[in-house]
């Protein structure tokens, strides 16, 4: 698969953007927006105060506001990049606002609770095409965006039935812009698949941090002082905002839960194995994962 880059010559593909949220992704995007001209006025909204100040001394966008619904007034396209617990009170404060053909996306990364939430709340002549793009660091804030977040990466796009084919047509182009490679996929099976890719492995990198904070003293100072590669990658992933987490697993519950099951199971496997000394069984399963982690780093994932 040949390497995206960002595009800077194309006409603007939007005469206004409004991005709710300017944390990491918000950021980003905005940065990769004004990068690639992609729009003729780009107006941020970011409700925390301080965030705020911090966006528009970077100016990261031509106009920075405090409030959703003037953010979106005129906007041919409105980026929703905020927490998904968020979603409700946005929808709320945007629905009425939105000029007729509009294009409503998002960023979150479970996507049968965006279409459902802001779907609740937008008009029918206005286009919700929701989207996740699979990129991100541990950081967040305004100022941890950076406009090469997306090169390179995924974006899975959700539309739902009935969708606009030009409105997708819009969304797919303005990720691709940004350097992405793009997918068009249902929500439910977005949020499966993401569920044991992304989601799960998260919560074990939470649980396994938390299984440090709560050994004696002495043994916690150790594990700090001697982490090797692979507890650090944990502490790493386990650094990520606390806010979108919670939110993604109270939203996927059900793909998360059920990945969790699998999960159980294979972790009993292999310690019945190590119980049993049956080094067989455990060079098998160690053999299958070392082809997969080749298989990403072959598809330009790692």
């Amino acid at each position: 698969m040949s390497r995206p880059s960002i595009s800077r010559n194309d006409a603007p593909l939007f005469d206004r953007v409004a991005i709710i949220g300017l944390g990491l992704i918000g950021s980003s995007l905005a940065r990769a927006i004004k990068r690639t001209k992609l729009a003729k006025q780009l107006i941020g909204c970011e409700v925390n105060a301080a965030s705020r100040r911090v966006a528009t001394k970077l100016k990261l966008a031509d106009r920075i506001v405090g409030d959703a619904a003037t953010a979106v007034a005129g906007a041919d396209l409105v980026i929703v990049a905020t927490p998904q617990s968020a979603y409700a009170a946005v929808g709320k404060a945007i629905g009425g606002k939105l000029k007729p053909g509009a294009i409503v996306t998002d960023v979150g990364s479970v996507k049968e609770a965006a279409q459902r939430v802001l779907g609740a709340h937008l008009k029918g002549d206005v286009h919700l095409i929701p989207g996740h793009p699979v990129a991100g660091t541990e950081n967040s804030g305004p100022a941890a965006g950076f406009a090469d977040l997306f090169l390179g990466r995924w974006c899975i796009i959700t539309p739902p039935k009935g969708a606009k084919k030009q409105a997708v047509s819009k969304v797919r182009e303005m990720w691709r812009r940004c350097g992405m490679h793009v997918e068009v996929m249902d929500a439910a099976h977005h949020d499966r698949v993401l569920a044991i890719t992304s989601h799960v492995p998260h919560l074990i990198a939470y649980t396994i941090v938390n299984t440090v904070s709560d050994l004696e003293a002495h043994m916690r100072f150790e594990v700090i002082k001697f982490a090797a590669s692979g507890f650090r990658d944990f502490t790493r992933v386990a650094a990520s905002d606390p806010v979108m987490w919670r939110d993604i697993f109270l939203n996927n519950r059900e793909a998360v839960l059920e990945m969790m099951g699998r999960l159980y199971e294979d972790i009993a496997l292999l310690q019945k194995a190590i119980r049993n000394d049956d080094g067989k069984t455990l060079h098998r399963v160690f053999t299958r994962s070392r082809r997969i982690r080749r298989s990403i780093v072959q598809a330009k994932q790692d």
